[in-house]
């Protein structure tokens, strides 16, 4: 039987999404006006019907046009989608293995993925493909990650969700410490593009977002993120223990291969266009979760439009605030003390 939100209405739940997307389109519109150079809300709405089919505007500054459509529309429209594939992926895999310490990071996905993207950068090979050879790089050594500690976790044909996330830390901290092997291998080549990429991988950045890299991250983030919000009930099933799921009739083995594979390419898809963000995955489905209750048919979306809503919020940080520094470190540097805090409160409540 499905779990349902223990505090909230079906209407409140209603609210809640409303303010969220609100929030979510708000902060959007904040971050492509401001900046070094401050963009009038007027004018960026005149850019935005230049492109739209349909709308009509008188046509805006050449300088509007290049700043608002080249480089920060797209940049907060990837911020916002790249913030809800880690954190749809973070619910999947907090739920499947049962345990508040699971998200992309810790079994393993973002590391093989940032592996991945750094390989191809590497090879100089980022452009084959028609673009896809990295986020397709990216997705293959993800897998190719969660198939190692896939198997590591298997046990008499069941895998134990412990083992995986265990796994997980050991095989994404084998992989992660490649990547600085990567960008060394770079320097020593004299190609400082290559390092810099690598380096973006590395920390995490969306400066190098642009129209091209959304369409590069759409269809394996779609993928993933389709397959999560389908698989709600059978997450929720899980939740309550996976005996009870396999007696309400719940193949659990194929189902977390499923999960595995949908968070697999969701978090590839992130990785491949921005690098490693660490905290997004961790600490915005334990909020969701709080704001809004257990049941992933609310949550799911709760989650996806508060990881847009954090990482978008993140960003102008960085831009406005911190001299564009990464934005990894930005996450990390929010999410490390209110993960500590929900942490705190976790075993408090439990005492």
């Amino acid at each position: 039987m499905p779990c349902t939100s223990p505090h909230l209405s079906r209407r409140n739940r209603w609210r809640v999404f409303a303010a969220l997307g609100a929030a979510l389109v708000a902060l959007m519109a904040l971050n492509v006006a401001t900046g070094e150079t401050t963009i009038p809300l007027a004018t960026v709405w005149q850019v935005l019907a230049r492109h739209l089919p349909g709308l009509r505007a008188a046509p805006p500054p050449a300088v509007a046009e290049s700043i608002v459509w080249e480089s920060r529309l797209p940049r907060a429209l990837g911020g916002a989608v790249i913030g809800m594939l880690l954190a749809m992926a973070g619910v999947a895999f907090q739920s499947f293995l049962r345990n508040p310490l699971a998200d992309p990071y810790t079994v393993g996905v973002s590391a093989g993925a940032a592996f991945g993207s750094a390989l191809v950068i590497l090879s100089g090979g980022a452009s084959l493909l028609g673009g896809y050879a990295q986020p397709l790089a990216a997705f293959g050594m993800g897998l190719v990650a969660t198939g190692i500690v896939y198997l590591l976790a298997r046990r008499n044909g069941r895998v134990s969700a412990q083992t995986f996330l265990l796994a997980g830390i050991v095989v994404g901290t084998f992989l992660w410490s490649l990547i600085p092997l990567s960008l060394s291998l770079a320097n020593r080549s004299g190609d400082i593009d290559r390092q810099t990429l690598i380096l973006s991988q590395l920390l995490g950045n969306l400066t190098y977002l642009e129209w091209r890299s959304l369409w590069l991250l759409l269809p394996f983030g779609l993928a993933g993120m389709t397959t999560l919000w389908l698989s709600a009930r059978e997450l929720n099933v899980m939740a309550q223990g996976e005996e009870t799921a396999i007696h309400l009739g719940v193949d659990t083995e194929a189902f977390k291969r499923r999960i595995i594979l949908a968070g697999t390419l969701a978090t590839a898809a992130a990785v491949s266009v921005a690098g490693i963000i660490a905290f997004v995955g961790l600490v915005v489905p334990h909020i969701a979760r709080r704001l809004i209750g257990p049941d992933h048919h609310v949550l799911l979306p709760t989650a996806m439009l508060l990881g847009g809503l954090v990482l978008v919020g993140a960003d102008w940080l960085s831009r406005v605030c911190l001299g564009n520094l990464e934005i990894g470190v930005v996450t990390s540097l929010m999410g490390a003390p209110v993960f500590c805090y929900l942490l705190r409160r976790q075993f408090a409540s439990r005492m």
